[in-house]
């Protein structure tokens, strides 16, 4: 298990402050975070690049603070794969054993296991300076990979590839992980941590604002950043009210939302994810949901199908199926009832 205590690092006008992180053995920690975040300097303190100017880091019970970074059981690739281009795939694989002086038969049978493990076999001999990203990319992990760390660091190990070549490298982690592999991989990209991660963080400002599971991050977000990086984009400020035995939250354009569970207070942040959202012609008749009309403001083809912008006072943002744009005849200017279940409506705590 790693484990991080009160690491504090200040580097210039930024700092890692009071930071707190465990990842068990044979998990898949995904750090999410935008740049500048403090997440490579995260690594670069993990790995023994640097070293905090407080707390503590321990590797199996093992205070590896100050430990040098050929000492520790902890293996780090690089978002430029750091590649040697005067060597072949080869020798760039074989350089760590080589510094340890290890034998060439051993060398050379540890490099071949590594290399079928990264299916990249068939180009050990070659140079480096023409091969793919995807391939630079197994070459950088097979180089660490063949010292055995008991940990595994990945400086957005994704973010130069195509989507066919982001497949086949999420493939070849997720095998590794089941392996029994620890990882911890940093990155800005939301899509990696839902494809990848048995655990997340998000990191913001040099400190770690919310972690657990994807679906304990992502379904219930603390804060507002949490939140848009979960792709919501339905933010409403209201006034927590009592209505007719009901928690009722209103916004300044006083449109108004049914609510479950007692009030965190007079002001609050209300979130709803796109998708939770139903339009219909006719107002919804089931008295337990949400029911707000509005005016078709925009239709605009999304990733999932085309998102529709409804202006009922409030702006909100409808994720629909292609299919479901001829059914209702949706038209910019047109009115549309919007439902949704009480309990799809998020309060989060405080106005952040």
């Amino acid at each position: 298990m790693l484990r991080l205590i009160n690491i504090t690092r200040r580097l210039g006008d930024f700092a890692l402050r009071d930071l707190n992180l465990e990842v068990s053995d044979g998990e898949y920690y995904v750090l999410l975070g935008r740049s500048g975040s403090g997440k490579t300097q995260l690594l670069e303190l993990i790995a023994g690049l640097e070293h905090p100017d407080s707390g503590k880091i321990f590797l199996d019970d093992t205070d590896i603070t100050r430990q040098r970074i050929q000492d520790r059981k902890v293996g780090i690739v690089f978002q430029d794969y750091a590649v040697f281009p005067h060597m072949t795939v080869f020798g760039n694989i074989a350089y760590p054993l080589k510094t340890r002086k290890e034998d060439k038969k051993s060398i050379a049978e540890k490099v071949e296991e590594a290399a079928a493990a990264m299916n990249i076999s068939h180009i050990l001999e070659r140079g480096t300076e023409k091969l793919s990203g995807g391939e630079l990319q197994r070459v950088a992990l097979a180089r660490t990979l063949i010292t055995s760390p008991r940990l595994l660091l990945l400086d957005e190990p994704l973010s130069s590839l195509d989507t066919s070549l982001k497949d086949d490298l999420k493939k070849l982690l997720r095998k590794l992980n089941k392996e029994g592999q620890t990882i911890i991989h940093v990155t800005h990209d939301y899509g990696d941590a839902i494809s990848l991660a048995k655990k997340v963080g998000v990191i913001h400002n040099g400190t770690i604002i919310q972690e657990g599971s994807v679906n304990e991050v992502f379904n219930n977000p603390s804060n507002r950043f949490v939140a848009r990086y979960a792709g919501v984009r339905n933010f409403f400020r209201v006034k927590m009210l009592h209505e007719n035995g009901l928690l009722t939250g209103v916004t300044a354009n006083n449109v108004k939302f049914s609510l479950n569970g007692v009030s965190p207070g007079n002001d609050s942040l209300l979130i709803i994810k796109s998708d939770s959202i139903v339009l219909s012609d006719e107002v919804p008749l089931d008295k337990d949901l949400n029911a707000i009309k509005g005016k078709i403001d925009e239709i605009i083809p999304s990733e999932f199908g085309l998102e529709v912008t409804i202006n009922a006072g409030d702006l909100f943002y409808v994720n629909i199926p292609a299919s479901a744009m001829g059914k209702l005849s949706l038209i910019e200017e047109k009115e549309i009832w919007m439902s949704f279940p009480r309990e799809s409506v998020i309060v989060l705590n405080g106005v952040s």
